[in-house]
């Protein structure tokens, strides 16, 4: 399942036995996949002051999950000729967003005794780093869909009927009388049934009409495109005729230079294009980060011997080498953001786990993975049962709808005896 829950519960002995308990009960029904998830102890300022950090926090949480979520559909619409392979560049720390990359995405940015609750905190930083991340996705997104809305306007001129498409990549010089003063050639439509009709009479349609100076260039399923050579001063009585006999004269005018340029124009576009997710000569360099090089491990419960996968940011870019710039940028930055995003995850489990357990800090963090949809509500059953002594009002309140918890704003499907955050990686659905 992409779906994880990050779970605490105070950290003396009584609940760290009902971890305990959660975890058997877990395991033996095939419930979850269950890590302990390690968060450094803060110093912590004013309970008054964790309130407000607690909602900047809830902020700054929808707020990653909305840019993530806006980074990886970018890598889709990058990749519209490999859809299914996106998934693959949606990586973290090396891993990727479900299973593996979850166990390697714990890691932390400031040193461990930042003051929470006032002046300058972890917030503010990755608050900083997501703003930058988004102001660079708005240009360069906006940058690759002027570069894709100028090809795709290229791209019709080629489609569609012989009235409407150009016809540039279809005629060529030899088809054309050029640099005379008194001839010209003209580019006409005709329509299937009347190609009899045209060969027998577009000589006699005007005066000063070269004989046999027609030829088929090209045709589609409703007509053909003829070439036909007059004089010049017959070319609007010619064009008078032509329309009587229901022959459309093609207003074209054969000119290398600007052909050549479309050719050229359309190419670069094309090129351009290609480069932003294959390979491109121009190297990405990565710029500062906030996030510095780092391996994480953390340890499952009740197997502390598995080894979560850990990958540095360097070892993560030099596999990148050779990706075009905006795909290798998204990658980059997408494991960035969702680094971010699981620290604030972490930052409002500690946040609201000192608002809920109170001082001196003391409790443990649990990431739990439901093994199957199907079994999240009796997972929820066995938490609720596990942590009831918590808060039996709000215990209750879960069985039961219509109690109310007082003082309490959120709705009841919102609050559970122990702290509950939801993770859902469900990024290209």
């Amino acid at each position: 399942m992409s779906e994880f829950w990050l779970i605490s519960a105070p950290g003396d002995r009584e609940n760290l036995q009902a971890l305990e308990r959660m975890n058997t009960v877990t395991s033996k029904s095939n419930l979850s996949y269950n890590t302990k998830f390690a968060i450094p102890d803060f110093k912590v300022g004013t309970l008054d002051s964790l309130v407000g950090l607690s909602d900047e926090l809830g902020k700054l949480d929808t707020f990653a999950e909305s840019l993530i979520r806006r980074m990886a559909q970018s890598v889709v619409e990058v990749m519209e000729d490999s859809k299914g392979k996106a998934q693959e560049h949606l990586l973290a720390n090396g891993g990727r967003w479900g299973g593996p990359l979850m166990w390697s995405a714990v890691s932390w940015l400031c040193p461990k005794q930042s003051r929470l609750g006032c002046g300058h905190t972890r917030g503010d930083t990755i608050a900083k780093q997501l703003a930058q991340i988004e102001t660079d996705l708005k240009s360069r997104t906006a940058a690759y869909n002027t570069l894709k809305t100028n090809l795709e306007n290229l791209e019709k001129k080629s489609m569609g009927n012989l009235f409407t498409r150009t016809l540039s990549d279809i005629v060529s010089k030899e088809d054309f009388v050029l640099d005379s003063e008194y001839l010209v050639t003209l580019l006409v439509i005709v329509p299937k049934p009347n190609y009899s009709q045209w060969q027998k009479t577009y000589e006699s349609l005007s005066d000063m009409v070269v004989p046999r100076s027609t030829k088929l260039i090209t045709e589609d399923k409703e007509g053909g495109l003829f070439t036909v050579t007059l004089f010049r001063k017959v070319i609007e009585d010619f064009k008078s005729k032509a329309r009587e006999n229901k022959f459309t004269v093609r207003e074209f005018y054969y000119d290398e230079k600007e052909i050549k340029r479309e050719r050229e124009e359309m190419a670069r576009l094309l090129s351009d294009k290609k480069q932003q997710y294959q390979t491109s000569c121009v190297a990405l360099k990565k710029g500062s980060s906030t996030f510095p090089d780092h391996k994480v491990k953390v340890t499952p419960l009740g197997n502390p011997d598995r080894p979560a996968a850990g990958q540095s940011d360097r070892e993560r870019e030099s596999e990148g080498e050779g990706e075009g710039p905006l795909l290798r940028w998204l990658k980059v930055n997408f494991s960035e953001a969702f680094i971010a995003w699981i620290h604030i995850k972490a930052l409002r489990v500690f946040v609201e786990s000192v608002l809920r357990y109170g001082l001196p800090v003391n409790f443990q963090a649990v990431l739990l993975q439901p093994h199957k949809k199907s079994s999240a509500k009796r997972l929820r059953e066995v938490l609720n049962s596990v942590f009831r002594h918590l808060d039996e009002v709000a215990a209750t309140s879960i069985l039961d709808a219509s109690v109310e918890i007082p003082g309490l704003q959120l709705s009841n499907q919102d609050y559970f005896p122990y702290v509950y955050f939801h993770i859902d990686l469900s990024l290209l659905d």
